[in-house]
């Protein structure tokens, strides 16, 4: 019987799931992964011996450390999707399209998972976040790239559903015949949180009548890496030289690192972006007159950008903050390539970074309230997924909204994929 698959490709991780059978399953697609069979969304290409290798999920990872840092990783790609700058990078002497490179991730998928099931597989239901970017043209852009990125991987019939949708459906999976719900599902991912209120129950129908029991979706442009760079903003970046500033010799007047470089410091996948002459010779500048300590944070700052040991450094920030889910305090501790950060980190201090942050995904929840015509008091349940929302100021909103008793969690890392393949069997 023909198979569908079902592609949640996240920022952080990715996930795939069959329908086969009138069944939906999830598949090992990275038997490495130590926390889930998701397969962590990083790609790693390294040359020996004239060849180029490219390596992805926990592989790519440790090939990476195995060769101290040397070679080209990248993370968060799926970032750029929506980034029309974004035209080639150069690896090895080869240049390769965003498409191309999102290619290798679906491609080493599809074979994966078309050995688990031994059988070949050409369509494919493909997550996506409610947006990818506010500007309808740069969002309409990331979707046409999965599309090319699929095809290219070898898939014909392609279609998409939106990635809470996917969690709704996997939530509603749980439900006994004949027991309908309203619920609000929330997908914190790592470059977004999108949200969903959705008529829940096991019903039979095609995907048009399904979609019916949609009653409205929303989406912020916020995640945990957003969260990440927060801390990297307050608690480390200083170590980096964020603060220093040098007097210029032509006046009175101070100056330090341009906000173009601040802002790509707070981002680890664009930290290799500072390798640009202009901006090595613009933090050589700066050490020529800058005090003997300053000359120190920038040269760490130097290290790190010919090093490209970002990952490692935002690995540390990561694990700080996850700690924080059930801790009142954490500290970043990074020590290695020649430098040591131990910073304190409490959860108050956390919280007070991401506010802001915060307020805007409340405001983003109560709109999607007011488009379905409902308050909270409507909800039955609440359904959470994705990373941050094991987040004590994030799940808080929802205990204030609508109470702790009706808010359930899954699978942070498959409930996506998961929805896709059930999306996969209203297809017919």
């Amino acid at each position: 019987m023909s198979a569908i698959f079902g592609i949640d490709f996240g920022t952080s991780n990715s996930a795939l799931s069959v329908h086969m059978d009138g069944q939906v399953r999830l598949l090992d697609v990275d038997r490495e992964n130590p926390i889930s069979n998701s397969l962590k969304s990083i790609l790693y290409f390294f040359k020996e011996e004239g060849l180029t290798e490219s390596y992805v999920g926990y592989e790519g990872v440790k090939k990476y450390i195995e060769n101290e840092a040397d070679g080209r990783y990248m993370q968060s790609i799926k970032t750029f999707l929506p980034d029309t700058g974004f035209e080639k990078t150069s690896i090895y002497g080869k240049r390769y399209t965003l498409e191309e490179l999102i290619c290798i991730f679906f491609k080493v998928m599809k074979q994966r998972g078309q050995e688990l099931i031994n059988q070949e597989v050409s369509d494919l239901v493909l997550g996506r976040p409610v947006i990818f970017s506010e500007d309808k043209v740069r969002d309409k852009v990331a979707q046409e790239r999965l599309v090319t990125a699929a095809e290219l991987a070898g898939f014909k019939n392609i279609c998409f559903q939106l990635e809470p949708i996917a969690a709704a459906l996997a939530y509603e999976n749980s439900l006994e015949a004949g027991k309908e719900q309203i619920v609000l599902v929330g997908d914190f991912g790592a470059g977004s949180s999108d949200f969903t209120i959705h008529k829940a129950g096991k019903k039979s129908g095609t995907r048009i009548q399904r979609e019916q029991d949609i009653l409205s979706v929303g989406g912020v442009y916020i995640g945990g890496d957003v969260f990440d760079s927060q801390i990297m903003r307050e608690k480390v970046a200083d170590y980096y030289g964020k603060n220093v500033q040098v007097k210029s010799i032509w006046s009175d007047n101070f100056f330090g690192l341009s906000p173009v470089v601040i802002r790509k410091l707070m981002q680890w996948h664009l930290i290799p972006q500072l390798r640009l002459p202009k901006t090595l010779d613009n933090i050589k500048e700066l050490k020529v007159s800058a005090k003997f300590a300053d000359k120190k944070l920038l040269g760490n700052l130097e290290n790190l950008i010919h090093a490209n040991y970002g990952y490692l450094l935002f690995q540390s920030i990561e694990k700080a903050k996850c700690e924080l889910s059930d801790k009142e305090g954490s500290r970043v501790y990074f020590n290695d390539y020649d430098i040591c950060i131990d910073e304190l980190l409490s959860r108050d201090e956390f919280e007070s970074m991401i506010s802001e942050k915060v307020s805007a995904v409340n405001a983003c929840i109560d709109s999607t309230l007011k488009e379905a015509n409902l308050s909270s008091s409507d909800i039955d349940v609440v359904f959470l997924t994705g990373g941050s929302s094991y987040i004590p100021m994030i799940r808080e909103l929802f205990e204030k909204k609508v109470g702790k008793d009706k808010i359930r969690s899954a699978d942070a890392f498959t409930s996506v994929a998961y929805g896709l393949g059930l999306h996969g069997g209203l297809m017919g």
